[in-house]
């Protein structure tokens, strides 16, 4: 246990303000610049480290930083009170109709209040430009990954390539039976298979003229063209040789490594005769790497549990020594330090030239939303600042370093761009905000326009229903946009609140809108020519890592979709990915789907929209005419509970922002902040709505909890809630979370996470003390 902890409240009593100042942000710790109080950490952070070698100082640093929130506070501010207010008369019209008798009528009455706004004009198109081709032109997997966890980073950045042969070995792809279990050393058997079934994809891949990669003995290059020799002596080439083969390391006549390529992505067969596997293949292959995780998000917001200066200096630092290339973290014991890997030189076919062959994923990173705010700075008035103007100043100060980087071998973009993805923007407005505010940076850096380039999450109903004037308004910028079921739900309930009760939580996968949405980002992504050729159309999470073979049979259709880039939890689930976009080119059905999409009419358009825009409610009398007994409402409630429950005791109680979490049938889950807000907001929607009762959530979370602890025990950090529920500061958010849902701004969740992780934090900091609150 990290602490003793006593909270004195009833779990049932209105919610109180606890100050924290005796904890955080003391005078003391605050350096006064430009009239702004920063913290004394951050300050030296940024003095000593980010500035170093950029010729700023930090005080030129923060005083750009007012200069900003000058400009950008006050429209911050405005355009929060511009969702409340959208949201107040969005719930009053629910209140006074039945959206489900009046379809024409919600439309109208969104266009009435500014809620839906005029698509572009058809001339309309992206024109951002100095994209690498990892996110413009090769379709491929990409990570997100928390940037508070050095080794996570790491781990993520060096997944450009992956084992073919570990990911086949290591997991459910290749089955345990007949023989073929992993065990607890190499099984010989199992290899076999695995060799069997890499040798199919390198004959779909790269077929031979004849014979099969199965059979052959041995791998040259001969007059800039890839040979084979198979063991009766004879030989045969690649069917694409003109394309597929496009470098060796090594002798021409014994390559240690074959560099092919096709659908834009890299395999790299390697050979050594000595290695304990090459010795037992024909040809001396050991290994077959493949291109796996061409781009990575690092992560400042949803996987993140960052709450103080603290916090973000941490996260800020791990980015920044990312972007020159030093970021390095312990493999633990005495194995030594993990680096970034350098990028590696090829010899061309003809033996003429060198060929550069990227390492590391090209990596983006994700600020937090605008709704956040932070004390690491204060206003003169004491007040917090928006945390994503901070984060967009502190990034791109951070990206700075790689643009200026001498080292091409560790190079992130080598089209002098820094990628930063904007999540949780509510419409074109706050779009064109976000756009302004990339433009003051970068004149307050001194770097050329456009430099910024924006990541646009659709995962607001707003800017889901908007997405072509979002792009619009960032159209010189925008190089990703991406769909995010989880968030666009805990949006879709709350923005329907009113409505009516959602159906159950399976249910929503099979909404008429979701579909909708799913096809809604490929369509307009298309039509304003973002992709192919300007950037990323991406599709979510798999949230299951330990599920490769369910992966592998569902996760191809992102690609079929039209899909440049799909989010995957591992390292590993990114090699197994990439073989998608080697069964599916991208860019045939981005171009077919492109014809059909230019042809669609408007009155299609307007029935996708009114599709998009169908809340996922129950019929009036819900529960009855859906046939929910009472075990099947107490089965969803246990559900959402144990969930909550089991990411929140990691986050409040050990700053854990992004983890495996056992589901209620101990299954794990990858789970953020995403994946709690459709949970809350689901449970707050039947409890406004009379589906159950505040005495059934409190009796369910109790019961939960005690089933979470024992899914915990074996972990020394963990803090129980069992025992005693109305001391736990992770039980008491999490039924903040739920009976609070409905009037959180816009369902997210960070405010209360963030108050009981403080309070987390500052008992701890004074070791076993009581807080009484």
């Amino acid at each position: 246990m990290l602490c003793t902890i006593t909270l004195n409240t009833a779990r049932r009593s209105a919610p109180t303000t606890v100050s924290l100042s005796r904890f955080f942000s003391a005078a003391a710790d605050r350096v006064s610049v430009a009239g702004l109080q920063v913290d004394s950490g951050l300050y030296e952070f940024v003095e000593s480290e980010l500035c170093n070698g950029t010729g700023k100082s930090a005080d030129q640093v923060f005083t750009s930083l007012s200069t900003l929130l000058d400009e950008f506070a006050p429209r911050n501010a405005e355009l929060l009170e511009t969702r409340k207010s959208i949201q107040r008369t969005i719930d009053q019209w629910h209140l006074n109709n039945n959206v489900n008798d009046k379809p024409v009528e919600y439309h109208e009455f969104l266009k009435e209040i500014g809620y839906l706004t005029n698509p572009p004009a058809s001339d309309v198109k992206v024109r951002t430009s100095n994209v690498d081709s990892e996110m413009a032109q090769i379709a491929g997997p990409q990570l997100v990954c928390p940037v508070d966890n050095p080794r996570y980073i790491l781990n993520a950045t060096n997944a450009r390539w992956g084992s073919l042969l570990d990911a086949f070995y290591g997991t459910d792809v290749l089955p345990e039976s007949d023989g073929l279990e992993k065990g607890t050393k190499y099984n010989p058997a199992r290899g076999a298979a695995v060799f069997g079934e890499v040798n199919k994809f390198l004959d779909l891949a790269f077929p031979l003229t004849n014979g099969s990669h199965a059979d052959v003995t041995s791998y040259t290059v001969e007059r800039g063209a890839l040979a084979v020799t198979f063991a009766d002596g004879s030989t045969s080439g690649l069917t694409d040789a003109s394309t597929a083969f496009t470098g060796y390391t090594g002798s021409p006549d014994a390559p240690s490594g074959v560099m092919l390529h096709h659908n834009g992505l890299g395999v790299e067969i390697l050979v050594n005769r000595g290695h304990p596997i090459g010795a037992g293949h024909n040809a001396g292959v050991y290994d077959v790497q493949i291109e796996s995780a061409l781009s990575t998000i690092a992560d400042l917001e949803d996987s993140v549990a960052a709450v103080d200066a603290e916090d973000k200096t941490n996260c800020y630092r791990t980015w920044l020594r990312l972007m020159k290339g030093e970021l390095t973290a312990s493999l633990g014991g005495n194995r030594g330090e993990r680096t970034q890997n350098s990028d590696s030189i090829y010899t061309s076919p003809s033996g003429e030239q060198e060929m550069l062959i990227p390492r590391r994923s090209l990596m983006l990173v994700r600020n937090v939303g605008m709704h956040r705010y932070t004390d690491a700075v204060t206003l003169p008035s004491g007040a917090a600042i928006p945390e994503h103007v901070l984060d967009a100043l502190m990034t791109s100060l951070a990206g700075l370093h790689d643009l200026n980087g001498t080292d091409v071998l560790l190079r992130n973009s080598r089209h002098g761009s820094i990628f930063i993805v904007k999540p949780k923007m509510h419409g074109p407005d706050e779009v064109a905000m976000n756009v302004a505010l990339f433009d003051r940076v970068e004149d307050e850096l001194g770097l050329p326009r456009h430099t910024l380039k924006m990541g646009i999450m659709d995962e607001e109903r707003r800017t889901s229903a908007n997405l072509g004037a979002c792009m619009e308004q960032a159209k010189d910028r925008v190089c990703f946009i991406n769909t995010g079921f989880l968030d666009r739900t805990g949006d879709e309930i709350h923005t329907s609140m009113e409505a009516g009760a959602v159906v159950p939580k399976a249910q929503i996968k099979g909404s008429t809108w979701l579909t909708a949405y799913e096809n809604n980002n490929v369509s307009v992504g298309l039509n304003m020519q973002l992709a192919p050729g300007r950037g990323q159309i991406g599709k979510g999470m798999w949230a299951a890592p330990d599920n490769m073979a369910d992966m592998m049979a569902a996760k191809i259709a992102h690609p079929q979709a039209g899909a440049s880039t799909a989010w995957v939890p591992s390292p590993t689930a990114a090699t197994l990915h990439a073989l998608h976009y080697h069964y599916t080119s991208v860019l045939d059905v981005q171009n077919e789907m492109l014809a059909v999409c230019s042809a669609e009419t408007e009155t299609e358009r307007a029935a996708s929209l009114a599709r998009l825009l169908t809340p996922p409610i129950m019929p009036e009398d819900d529960v009855a005419k859906l046939k929910l007994n009472d075990d099947e409402v107490t089965r969803e409630l246990e559900n959402n509970c144990q969930s909550i429950l089991g990411y929140v005791s990691r986050w409040v109680g050990q700053g854990v922002g992004c983890s495996k979490v056992p589901d209620i049938d101990g299954l794990q889950q990858m789970e953020d902040l995403a994946t709690l807000r459709i949970s809350s907001q689901h449970l707050a929607n039947w409890l406004h709505h009379g589906v159950c009762t505040p005495e059934q959530v409190d009796t369910v979370l109790e019961r939960m909890a005690a089933v979470v602890d024992q899914q915990n025990e074996g972990d020394a950090a963990y803090n129980p809630m069992a025992k005693d529920v109305d001391a736990s500061f992770e039980f008491q958010a999490a039924r903040d979370l739920i009976f609070q849902g409905r009037n959180a701004s816009n369902g997210y969740t960070e405010e209360t996470l963030g108050m009981y992780r403080r309070k987390v934090k500052g008992a701890c900091a004074g070791g076993a003390e009581t807080i009484v609150a």
